[in-house]
């Protein structure tokens, strides 16, 4: 088992891994010789990231050594995948990607080993632009070593494939009167926010479909009743006639540079 100690903390020992959705083809290291295969970042699905609060999305990955080298010796070879767009791999691993904290492997012959780990993402300081909203690229650094511990090669290259990295989005909601009388009108309010990586607040999401939802009192299944768009500064309005008590919620499906958002049920009693 190699535990890297050349990228932060360690991951956590576990049995086989799972390999998920998004397979990368193989990354070729040509200078180092080190192929880099199999490479699953979160589950093949998006990283969502909010304004303050730090993300782990899990990676997965093989890594095969040339010949001469072993797996037996964790310390003779680094290989691992982090995230880039809008640069070379090189550049991105060494400023404005996304790194690994740490990674573990677990060899499987003398010269492979399957790996998992985990990216490093902060949005105070990893993501200081929206327009990193985006398919970020996936790079892979591999690099061998001397047995004084001294570099000997290093080579930065790009798998196939990418990897969504969007705004986290929240929705709020409020309908009123309530009590109500059964056939008056209930007006439904909210809004739509996403998180702005610039100003590191959630603000207004504009000009977005947004879905009113309605689960009957004693139900577990809400049913959509209307839609509406969000205003400039993201507000939500509409009426609806009151039927029966139950909730009622705002919910957004999502977008190409942020996440779904789901308001709370709102309750309403009918009389």
């Amino acid at each position: 088992m190699k535990t890297s100690g050349r990228t932060g903390a360690a991951g956590v020992v576990v049995g086989a891994l799972a390999l998920s959705v998004f397979t990368a083809p193989s990354a070729q290291a040509a200078d180092t010789g080190i192929t880099v295969s199999r490479i699953v970042v979160n589950g093949g699905r998006s990283i969502i990231v909010g304004t303050s609060d730090e993300k782990a999305p899990p990676v997965t990955f093989r890594i095969t050594l040339p010949v001469g080298y072993s797996t037996a010796d964790p310390f003779a070879y680094d290989a691992e995948p982090f995230l880039y767009h809008g640069t070379t791999p090189a550049k991105g691993a060494d400023s404005g990607g996304l790194l690994m904290s740490g990674y573990t492997c677990y060899e499987t012959s003398a010269r492979i080993a399957d790996c998992e780990g985990e990216l490093s993402v902060d949005p105070r300081y990893d993501l200081d632009s929206n327009s990193d909203a985006t398919t970020w690229k996936i790079g892979v650094a591999a690099k061998l070593w001397k047995t004084n511990g001294q570099l000997k090669t290093a080579e930065y290259t790009t798998a196939s494939g990418g990897v969504k990295v969007k705004r986290w989005a929240k929705a709020t909601v409020d309908a009123s009167p309530e009590p109500v009388t059964k056939g008056k009108t209930i007006t439904v309010t909210g809004s739509l926010k996403r998180a702005d990586w610039v100003k590191h607040a959630y603000t207004g999401y504009a000009g977005k479909s947004v879905s009113l939802q309605f689960r009957k009192a004693g139900s577990s299944v809400y049913s959509t009743v209307k839609t509406a768009t969000s205003s400039s500064t993201g507000a939500l309005k509409t009426t609806v006639k009151a039927s029966a008590d139950g909730y009622f919620r705002w919910t957004f499906g999502g977008s190409s540079t942020s996440g779904t958002a789901t308001a709370a049920g709102d309750y309403v009693d009918v009389r």
